[in-house]
């Protein structure tokens, strides 16, 4: 029986899933989808800029390449949103018959995008960062290096630049 203990105890943690969450204070930071933050401008000059409907990577490896918007796993980034059972529904319960009418596509809950080291934490690494929700590891950035610093995506730059750089304690779940 003494020799069952130790594992015992590792079997609790890891089925009551608290051996893989832990709390790390983190520099975050934000950006969105446009230019500045991304690094990507319209118009090629191969083409005198004149296809401005066309966007390229403006610095880095790949320059004078294509952009598609899309992270570093393929994915298209975006905000979090809570869902109809949330605590914004408790705070605005008014919200709830115009948000089941004209916004049934925000019932459910979606996790943000963050970009991170992949080095630290892989694609797929779940975090909740306070002030901006739950987000997943789906992009990683240039400036984003070592385990405390990550990146929050916004849908705007407005809110981006709102968002600044903030000290937070990130949950992290493996």
């Amino acid at each position: 029986m003494r020799r069952m203990l130790p594992w015992l105890l590792l079997a609790c943690l890891v089925v009551s899933g608290c051996a893989g969450n832990y709390v790390r204070r983190m520099e975050v930071t934000a950006y969105c989808g446009c230019g500045k933050c991304c690094g990507w401008e319209r118009g090629r000059w191969r083409y005198l800029k004149l296809d401005v409907w066309n966007r390229y990577v403006s610095s880095g490896k790949r320059k004078g390449q294509p952009y598609s918007g899309h992270t570093a796993s393929g994915t298209k980034p975006h905000q979090p949103h809570p869902g109809l059972i949330s605590m914004d529904s408790v705070v605005h319960p008014w919200m709830i018959p115009i948000r089941l009418i004209f916004f049934p596509w925000l019932l459910m809950p979606r996790d943000g995008t963050i970009a991170a080291d992949t080095r630290y934490y892989h694609f797929g690494t779940r975090m909740y960062i306070p002030g901006y929700g739950w987000g997943v590891a789906e992009d990683r950035g240039s400036a984003i290096k070592g385990p405390d610093r990550i990146d929050v995506y916004f849908n705007s730059h407005q809110k981006a630049l709102a968002w600044g750089r903030k000290r937070v304690d990130v949950r992290i779940e493996r």
